[in-house]
């Protein structure tokens, strides 16, 4: 069997799919893509998907390897991205050739099901109480909510009121048992984060995300000093390189790796395994589209650290488009008391809408995240 072609479709609401063909006539599809920056990662799709035309699709290994280490320079969101994306086209072919899904090729089931958790947004108090209580009513046993919004190095805590109003109504309208997420979002700097640790903490979080940015988890330290919380990061990290000496270091407790920006399926699995190592728990990243869940939900499968996962359906990106709109049958997402289901269709183990797929591909999308400022008018973090 051999790699005869691609194609790329930039859809709305925000995502890039990748389809790769073969002789046989068996094909695959990715997710490559960084949120803001889906034409840079399609550009580099095209470079690295050269080297792979008239090769076997199955080597899935060895192209990883060429695709990383064949390049002078690697890692970083682009080009770790667009492997990711080509990399979970390779084991949805390799998984459609040996009719099997992905997770059986990886080792097999260490779960039937997986707890998913929802993203609820509002600015007051009232507007994230009564979007827990409607995750609670469909079902879902945990949510996501953003901590604040952005903050000066050195801030009012006026704004940190505000964020413990915020979690205290969702704690309030969801009840004891619901687990809520506090993302963070790398808005928030060390200083202000050892103090929204410390008052968030009579509020039970399931964790606290990115209280920092990437580029200074050695602030972590402090952080964890300050605070019981659980403590997650890993997003905007893009390779087991990048996450060792997080690790190493050993002040998180939950490590978010993206399948559709660290490497994809192979380098995942891997990352997450060394986690296991460290007993560092895992909750893949994934505010993305339907293959970046399938992908995420394959690898979960076989990772016993892997406790919850994050999905899109319903976040307040998915303008226009939604998680299930480019499937055949949306029914394989469908979500009981709170878990998914793992698909077990061959390969990702869902079927893709290819003819809806061009239609849309055709208005695409030019999504860019906002840019904030302070008062001051200097630049904030999103």
């Amino acid at each position: 069997m051999k790699i005869t072609g691609f194609k790329l479709y930039q859809v709305p609401p925000r995502w890039l799919f990748l389809k790769i063909e073969t002789d046989e006539g068996l094909v695959g599809w990715g997710e490559p893509v960084i949120e803001g920056r889906a034409a840079t990662v399609a550009t580099a799709v095209q470079e690295l998907m050269g080297s792979l035309l008239g090769k076997d699709p199955r080597h899935i290994e060895d192209h990883w390897n060429v695709m990383y280490r064949g390049g002078f320079y690697r890692g970083g969101p682009i080009l770790m991205s667009a492997i990711a994306g080509i990399d979970q086209a390779l084991w949805d072919i390799k998984g459609k050739f040996f009719n099997a899904p992905i997770y059986e090729l990886l080792g097999g089931k260490a779960r039937d099901t997986m707890r998913v958790y929802s993203w609820i947004g509002g600015d007051r108090p009232v507007d994230v109480g009564l979007a827990a209580r409607g995750m609670v009513e469909k079902g879902f046993t945990a949510v996501k909510m953003n901590a604040t919004e952005e903050m000066s190095y050195v801030d009012s805590y006026a704004k940190v009121d505000a964020a413990v109003a915020r979690i205290a109504a969702v704690r309030e309208a969801g009840g004891p048992a619901l687990g809520i997420g506090v993302d963070f979002h790398g808005r928030v700097h060390k200083p202000m984060a050892k103090i929204l640790a410390k008052e968030l903490e009579p509020f039970r979080p399931m964790f606290i995300e990115e209280p920092v940015l990437a580029e200074n988890n050695e602030a972590l330290r402090d952080i964890a000093r300050h605070t019981a919380i659980p403590i997650a990061t890993g997003e905007r990290m893009y390779s087991r390189w990048d996450f060792k000496q997080l690790l190493i270091d050993g002040y998180v407790d939950i490590i978010q790796p993206d399948l559709s920006h660290a490497g994809g399926i192979t380098e995942c699995k891997k990352i997450i395994s060394m986690a296991e190592a460290f007993d560092v728990a895992a909750a893949p990243h994934c505010p993305l589209g339907p293959i970046a869940l399938a992908a995420c939900l394959q690898v979960d499968a076989t990772c016993h650290n892997a406790f919850i996962q994050e999905q899109s359906l319903g976040i307040h990106y998915n303008v226009g488009n939604d998680l299930l709109d480019y499937l055949v049958d949306p029914t394989v997402f469908e979500y009981h008391s709170g878990y998914a289901n793992i698909p077990d269709g061959p390969g990702l183990g869902i079927q893709i809408n290819e003819e809806y797929v061009i239609q849309r591909a055709q208005q695409g999308h030019d999504w860019k995240n906002p840019i904030w400022r302070n008062p001051d008018g200097s630049v904030a973090e999103w």
